[in-house]
């Protein structure tokens, strides 16, 4: 093989072109970590299409899905051990962005490269930084999620795709409310202790806080199939905002036996990891795991209730994407609050001030 002559790159100070509005230089989930596997993935994330792909060396990457010759998607292309190779002429890009080689030709010219995006594995999350400019780093690590390695828990988890603007399925998660209209399968209730449950809401900078206690309910059925509950149950649902993704702690304690403020009470758990990432400025990536704590009587019902929990999600994303599909066709219809929307209008106080101060 001919020897190669890198010119410098100039890619990371390119001008981008005109982007949708979303809260920028910052970490959005980009997926799991299982997704990566021997082909690249093609995923659109905040109006960037983007191949992402796993490195010899076991880190990942992700570079602008377009090679930057006759534009063929990088998706298209071949792992291989010192990068991704282009389909259409076999043009080789390592995972800064850069070309490292070209076919039959030994100059490779500066602005033979193509954007790259800071992309990091954390706890079988993946993490994507996308800056406002493309000089624009990480100022910091993606946070943890300790408890997809917690030694109590065992979890699952997969992706939607929706038809609809991320900041609707915020609505959905930061309002439990709908659980007991929309849910009565899985995780619902009685619709009367949902909508009148006392309801707190919390803001501390960017992140709100929704915590709803449920006392001397009667167990929905997927809480029944996952814990030997003696009767009525003291229920908790604490929701945690965050601008990229969503924490949520739910679950229940046999009525009266324990103190349900206490960080570390006993009883059945759901932690829900809810990372919604905006594809364009009318669709959206839902990827989401439940962790829960398997009863010592029940140890094999995590996929009982990993299969419901996906059940409850499909459920919303009907209801969320039949919402959308209305509101365009009343476009000039204004909506009335209720008491249940005070910490989704929180959160979209928070997306709308970060977007006027960008």
């Amino acid at each position: 093989m001919n020897q190669v002559t890198q010119m410098p790159s100039s890619c990371t100070s390119a001008v981008s072109a005109p982007q949708p509005a979303f809260p920028l230089d910052r970490w959005w989930v980009a997926g799991f970590a299982w997704e990566l596997g021997d082909k690249p993935l093609a995923r659109t994330l905040l109006g960037r299409p983007m191949v992402l792909f796993r490195r010899p060396d076991g880190r990942v990457a992700a570079l602008e899905d377009r090679c930057c010759h006759k534009e063929l998607p990088l998706s298209c292309g071949t792992l291989e051990d010192r990068g991704l190779r282009c389909g259409y002429h076999g043009m080789l890009f390592d995972s800064e962005g850069a070309c490292i080689e070209i076919p039959g030709q030994d100059r490779i010219p500066a602005k033979a490269c193509v954007r790259a995006y800071p992309l990091r594995e954390r706890d079988k999350i993946l993490w994507v930084w996308v800056g406002s400019t493309p000089d624009s780093l990480p100022t910091e690590e993606p946070p943890p999620y300790p408890w997809h390695a917690d030694a109590r828990y065992r979890f699952g988890g997969d992706s939607f795709h929706y038809n609809t603007p991320y900041q609707l399925i915020h609505d959905n998660l930061l309002d439990l409310s709908h659980l007991g209209y929309v849910h009565l399968k899985t995780i619902g209730g009685n619709p009367s202790v949902h909508m009148n449950a006392k309801l707190e809401v919390k803001q501390q900078g960017d992140v709100v806080s929704v915590i709803r206690h449920m006392p001397a309910s009667a167990p929905p059925p997927t809480y029944v199939a996952a814990w030997p509950f003696k009767g009525l149950i003291d229920r908790w649902q604490e929701v945690e905002f965050h601008v990229s993704h969503l924490l949520i702690w739910t679950g229940a304690m046999d009525a009266g036996t324990g103190n349900i403020d206490d960080p570390l009470r006993e009883g059945f758990h759901l932690r829900g990891f809810h990372g919604i990432t905006p594809e364009t400025e009318s669709t959206c990536h839902y990827f989401w795991t439940m962790a829960t704590n398997p009863h010592p009587d029940k140890p094999d019902v995590t996929q009982v209730v990993v299969d419901q929990t996906a059940a409850t999600f499909h459920e919303d994303k009907t209801v969320i994407e039949a919402q959308w599909n209305n509101q365009r066709r009343f476009p000039d219809r204004s909506q009335v609050d209720i008491h249940v929307d005070v910490g989704p209008n929180r959160a979209r106080r928070v997306i709308d001030r970060l977007l006027k101060t960008a």
